[in-house]
Formats: C-alpha cells, structure tokens, sequence
C-alpha cells in the first residue's frame, strides 16, 4: 500500500499556530470543517482525503478544555473512520496535567484519564510540550514524544545579557529544570518553598539560595491566574532580589491574569503560543513561537530520525 505521505490539521484551540507550523514544514494546513449542533455537540467533516495519510492533529487543550479535548477526541475517530494510516497528535498545552496524582483520598488522577482516552479513541502517538509533570509520560501505552521550550527561553536569555543573574525555581517541582537552565547560562540558582492552602493559591515559606541585589529568572511551566507569580514575586522583593524575568511556556492566562502581570518587580513576561493568547499583548510580555520546534519533531517521525537531536545534551 502506497502511503499518501502526513497531512496536519487543526482544532479550533490551534488555526494561528498550525498555520507557523505549515509554513516551516512547507505544505498547506488539511481542509477540515469542525462545527457545534445547537444542543453544544461537536461535528467534524474532512474536506479532503486522509486515506492512508499519517495524519497530524493539532490541539492545545486549553480553555475551554473539556470543549478542546471532545473536539480532539472526535477529530481522532472521523480520521480513523476515513482510514488514514496513523494518527497523531499534537498537544502544546497538556489540560488536565496538573492532576498527575492523588493528594487526598477519593481524588481522580485525571491526567491518566485523558491519556487513557487518546489510547482508546485510536491515537497511535501523542507530542506534546513541558508537562506540569513528566511522569505523565509513563500513563500511556503507545509512544509520547515530550519537547521542552527550554532551548527557546535559554536562546531569548542569553541575547538580553541580563546583569547578575539567578535562575528561580518557584517550587520544588521545578529544581531540575531551574538547574538545566542554570547551566545553561552559567549562573547560580534559588529554589522557593511554597505552601498551597487551595487551588491557584500559593504562598512562599522559604527561599533557598542568594537573591539578594541579583536579577530573578523565574522557570516556570504554566501561568494560570497569575496568582502564584503575585505571592513568587513579593518573596523574592522581600529577600532584596531586582525586578525578575518570567519565563513559562504554557499562557493559560485564567480570568484576569494578563493584567496581574503588569506587576511592580515583573520586568519581562516571556511566553510561548502553546496556548492561544489575545492580542496585542502589552509591552512587557514577549511571545515566541514552538511552531518551529514542532515543525521539526514531525519532520524527524517522518525522517525516522531521533527527537532526542533536537535538544541540547542531558536533555
């Protein structure tokens, strides 16, 4: 059987991003019509021929995530249902990742739940981008692919030559990235100890490390309500630190966030287009673009060639 070669297509969460994406990879976005029946159901129709086509979906599950998740869930079956040889997906933004695992009794570890519902729907791979947690990778049983925006932040870093600089890991979760890119630029680094008393709040207990009269490079893998950045950035004020650099890859931006950034002590606000942002976005906040990385993952899968190229070593 011939192969049609790989197609890409977008979910609703993902036009702008598949079309940065379609230009690196030298083709046109796949024609497909998605659409919602008064009653709020979703209907998907390929415009084209996927048959026997290693098919790429993009969709980033962000808000609304159920919406985005359903929409992708269908998008899988109708591909599926019109033969296409492979289906794989590719996910920037990972919802639901932050409920990795049981913090109290009678909890759902729902990350596994979406994982589980790729698997059985029919995906044959899933890409995807800095996961609140890596261990996520172990819930599926066909191949994941996990890129980092961590090149990307550390490239940006390195051409503002910022002056005495720490790298800041807001909590424990995030040390072995922090470190990463701590080498990576040669500096020292500081770790934050934090208690969650509720859902998007937290508040720092201690800081581990000299922040003292040197400028914060906050690593972070998400921005939800902008919350947690509030109490991170008066814990290092207080201990004397500069006004702090931000970089998180993934914009959820929640409410009324974009307009908690705009923060005394935050100098600069640095993102991806993992999710879907409104713009324009106000002066300190910069937006690159995983469009060329994803590019280039789905170029190696095609090629045969090895992910692990695309990210400096230890990665």
């Amino acid at each position: 059987m011939i192969s049609k070669g790989f197609m890409l297509f977008s979910g609703s969460s993902s036009p702008s991003l598949v079309d940065r994406m379609a230009d690196h990879l030298g083709k046109s976005p796949g024609k497909v019509r998605i659409g919602r029946f008064k009653s709020g159901e979703v209907y998907v129709h390929y415009e084209e021929s996927v048959r026997n086509a290693e098919v790429y979906l993009v969709q980033s599950l962000s808000h609304p995530v159920n919406d985005h998740l359903m929409e992708l869930l269908i998008m899988v079956d109708a591909a599926r249902r019109a033969s296409a040889r492979t289906i794989n997906v590719v996910i920037p933004y990972f919802g639901y990742a932050r409920q990795e695992k049981k913090d109290a009794p009678r909890e759902p570890i729902s990350a596994k739940v979406v994982a589980d519902l790729l698997h059985t729907v029919g995906v044959n791979r899933v890409i995807t981008l800095d996961l609140h947690a890596p261990a996520i990778q172990g819930f599926f049983n066909i191949p994941l692919d996990h890129l980092t925006a961590l090149d990307l932040f550390t490239e940006y870093l390195v051409d503002k030559k910022i002056s005495n600089p720490v790298v800041v890991s807001p909590d424990a979760g995030r040390v072995k990235t922090a470190e990463k890119l701590a080498t990576y630029l040669d500096t020292p680094f500081a770790v934050m100890l934090k208690k969650r008393p509720s859902h998007n709040q937290a508040s720092v207990t201690h800081i581990v490390g000299e922040v003292k009269e040197r400028t914060p490079i906050i690593i972070e893998d998400i921005i939800d309500t902008g919350g947690t950045i509030v109490s991170v950035i008066d814990g290092l004020r207080e201990k004397g630190a500069e006004e702090a650099y931000l970089c998180a890859t993934h914009p959820v931006f929640s409410g009324n966030a974009v307009e908690k950034l705009d923060y005394p002590g935050i100098r600069e606000v640095v993102i991806t287009d993992s999710c879907p942002v409104e713009q324009p976005l106000p002066e300190r906040i910069r937006l690159l673009s995983v469009a060329p990385l994803l590019s280039k993952a789905i170029r190696l899968i095609e090629e045969g060639g090895s992910i692990s190229t695309l990210f400096r070593a230890g990665m």
